[in-house]
C-alpha cells in the first residue's frame, strides 16, 4: 500500500505521474486528503481523494509515502500532524519516502537526509539539512527518493517504481511509455 498525501496547492504533475506509474505495476496507491477529501491543486483544479489524512493506517501493509512537491502544498504537507506520523513511521521502519520538488525540504527539516543523495527544486538546497545535493532529476539513496521538480515527475515515478519493483521493471515501464 502507498499513500500519496495531496494537500492544498499540490503540485499536480508531480502527484499524478508517479500514482500513474506506480499503479502500471500493479501498486495499490492511495489518494490521502490532507483535511478534506477535495483538494484544490496549485493551479486550480480540484481532485477528489481517495482517503482523507484521519483515516489512514500506519502498519505493515505499507511500502511507501509519497510527498508531492508545489506551493503552498509542500507547507500544508509540512504542516499536516498525519504527514509527520506518517513520515516518522516511514522512517522507525525503514519504509520508502519519495519526496519532490520542495517537499524534501521537509525530510531534511526532519533530519532525514543526513549523509543522503537528494535533490529538490531549485533554491530548496538550503533545507537539505545534512544531505549530499547532486544535479541530477531523481535519485534513490536508502529509503529516501527526491526529484527535483514538475520537469521530473515520470523520472520520478520511474525512480519509485525502481525502489520498490526493480530496475528492470522501471526500465520497462520507461520504454512503454516512450520516455528516453
Amino acid at each position: 500500500m502507498i499513500y500519496v498525501f495531496l494537500a492544498q496547492g499540490f503540485e499536480e504533475t508531480e502527484a499524478v505521474a508517479p500514482i500513474d506509474l506506480l499503479r502500471r505495476c500493479g501498486k495499490e496507491v492511495y489518494t490521502v486528503g490532507i483535511g478534506d477529501n477535495i483538494i484544490k491543486s496549485s493551479h486550480d483544479i480540484n481532485v477528489l481523494t481517495d482517503t482523507e489524512d484521519l483515516l489512514i493506517e500506519l502498519n505493515s501493509e505499507l511500502e511507501m509515502i509519497v510527498l508531492p512537491g508545489g506551493m503552498p502544498g509542500t507547507v500544508n504537507l509540512e504542516g499536516s500532524k498525519a504527514v509527520q506520523a506518517a513520515i516518522d513511521y516511514c522512517a522507525e521502519h525503514n519504509i520508502f519516502i519519495g519526496a519532490i520538488c520542495a517537499a524534501p525540504s521537509i525530510l531534511g527539516h526532519n533530519g532525514l537526509l543526513k549523509g543522503k543523495k537528494a535533490v529538490c527544486y531549485s533554491g530548496y538546497e538550503k533545507e537539505l539539512t545534512g544531505a549530499e545535493v547532486l544535479d541530477v532529476p531523481a535519485v534513490i539513496d536508502g529509503n529516501i527518493i527526491t526529484a527535483r521538480g514538475a520537469g521530473a515527475a515520470v523520472e520520478f515515478g520511474l525512480k519509485l517504481v525502481e525502489a520498490l519493483v526493480s530496475k528492470e521493471r522501471s526500465d520497462k515501464l520507461r520504454e512503454a511509455i516512450l520516455c528516453p
